[in-house]
Order: structure tokens, then sequence, then C-alpha cells
């Protein structure tokens, strides 16, 4: 049975979904922005950015009962390559080894004209 996950730790849905949903033992973040949850406000550059989307993920998941350490996967799209040498440091220091799979894209155009949005694949 499949379970939404609510959370004040990051961004609130604006639109039909949730922040996150497990099912059995698997947590499925849905793609986080870097909102700051508490002031709404969206920081400057790919690295603040990086580490907002980051501590967005953690609350969901956490909020589910898990943490960075149990991710399996995440999907990273990153609105312009030339950024990724930075993303991909702030990136690192969120996780430990075994790291998590990744799938890294380029796209045109992210919501609320953000840098980067990341979504988690977990476990509790």
């Amino acid at each position: 049975m499949k379970k939404s996950i609510s959370t004040n730790n990051a961004p609130k849905a604006i639109g039909p979904y949730s922040q996150g949903v497990a099912f059995g033992d698997l947590i499925f973040t849905s793609g986080q922005i870097p909102v700051n949850p508490e002031t709404s406000e969206i920081p400057a550059g790919i690295a603040e950015q990086t580490r907002q989307v980051l501590k967005n993920i953690s609350g969901v998941l956490e909020a589910a009962g898990s943490s960075m350490d149990k991710v399996l996967k995440t999907v990273v799209s990153i609105k312009d390559m030339n950024d990724f040498a930075a993303m991909n440091e702030v990136y690192a220091s969120f996780f430990s080894e075994p790291y998590p799979a990744r799938t890294t894209v380029e796209v045109a155009r992210l919501p609320k004209d953000v840098l980067v949005e990341i979504e988690a694949i977990a476990y509790k």
C-alpha cells in the first residue's frame, strides 16, 4: 500500500503530487528544487542551490523514517552542464560510499527557473 509523505522540512507540493511516497520499504521523493521551506527563498549559485535541494530531500526522507545514507538512486536535472563540477562537489558531501546510482541530465528549464532539481529513491 502506498503512503504519502509530508513534511515542513521541504517545500510544499505546488500541484497534484506528494513530496514523497513510501511503498513497502521503498521511498520515492518528488523532484526537489532549492526553495528554502522556512523562507521560500531560492539561493543564488549552483553550489548553494544543490545544498538546499539535498537538505530538502533529507527532510522528506527523515519524515519517511529514512536518511541520506539509505539513498539507492538519484536523478539530477541540471540547467547547465558547465555547473556539473560545482554541483558534484556539494553532492558528494551529502553521501558516502557506496554512493547511490545516479543519472544526470541537462535540461532546458526547471520550475521557478532554478539551476538544479534532484529526486531520490531510498529504503527504510
